[in-house]
């Protein structure tokens, strides 16, 4: 999350209300200050829809759980029509086209991706929390069965691989989420993940 200073005492929260900010002690003072917490956007770009209605469910309760931790929307671009009357790499290309389409020239956008950087999930809570100092809209990517085109290779700004294991590009969905949802839990000092 990105901070700015705000209010240096408890009693003078004005129109926002106090989880908007974020406590912390004065090394000099020892006093309690708050900094104003400005969240990080984050969006998750699938192409197609979700197919098993068992991975909806849970992506969808991964979702709601993130939300409760900052901004998150997930944007999915429909499939392609006629895809049987296109090569791999002509499907590649018209859906890179639509992923961006959606993105904005300051995002971050991390695509997931088997040859990115693989993490352990305190790796990416420690990722995530840097990000989130840096970030004003953080953007992943999960493509279609095919991968990415090679212009959306060049807009990404980093690739983020989930496990040397081989997952359908529908199961990664639910698998990232739930990732993306510990990760928030590990930041906050919560006891769901174990080590």
């Amino acid at each position: 999350m990105r901070f700015s200073y705000a209010v240096p005492s408890e009693s003078a929260f004005g129109r926002r209300s106090k989880e908007h900010f974020f406590p912390i002690t004065s090394s000099f003072s020892g006093k309690k200050l708050y900094l104003w917490r400005k969240n990080m956007k984050t969006e998750l770009i699938l192409v197609g829809r979700t197919a098993d209605k068992h991975f909806q469910a849970g992506i969808s309760d991964y979702a709601a759980r993130i939300s409760h931790y900052m901004p998150f929307n997930i944007n999915v671009i429909p499939e392609l029509r006629n895809t049987k009357n296109l090569t791999e790499e002509q499907q590649k290309q018209a859906e890179g086209e639509l992923i961006l389409k959606l993105l904005q020239p300051s995002d971050a956008v991390v695509l997931l991706d088997e040859h990115g950087l693989e993490l352990r999930s305190i790796e990416l809570a420690r990722w995530l929390e840097r990000k989130q100092q840096t970030a004003r809209r953080l953007v992943f990517v999960i493509g279609g069965p095919y991968g990415f085109s090679s212009a959306v290779y060049e807009r990404a700004d980093e690739k983020l691989s989930l496990s040397k294991l081989t997952f359908s590009h529908q199961m990664v969905r639910l698998v990232f989420t739930e990732q993306l949802y510990r990760a928030c839990t590990i930041i906050k000092g919560e006891p769901y993940h174990h080590e």
